[in-house]
């Protein structure tokens, strides 16, 4: 059994027990947060898919933990003009536990 969810405009294939790594929820540790834009989910019964989401289907995640990712460095530079300018960011995530796929 798994689920196409979609969240922070990005789309996730997903089973149950699945750790991944998604944009930033509000949601605290160990809160339980209900992903119910589903677009495909897959079971017992068949493949369904949604026109844009499959009604009444959701995923149940438990929230393991909040974080910040990896320091990426842009570098602007404008050649004959001396300009440089370095800058870095660092994207905000949320790690997410799939518990139960509703479909």
């Amino acid at each position: 059994m798994f689920a196409v969810i979609e969240t922070g405009g990005k789309q996730y294939k997903v089973s149950e027990g699945d750790t991944l790594f998604v944009e930033k929820i509000d949601a605290e540790a160990e809160q339980t947060v209900k992903l119910d834009k589903v677009l495909a989910v897959s079971d017992d019964n068949g493949f369904r898919v949604g026109a844009p989401y499959v009604s009444g289907a959701a995923v149940e995640a438990k929230v393991v933990k909040q974080g910040k990712g990896k320091k990426l460095y842009v570098l602007k530079y404008k050649a004959k003009k001396n300009e440089k300018k370095k800058m870095g960011h660092r994207q905000l995530y949320t790690k997410l536990e799939i518990t139960k796929i509703e479909a």
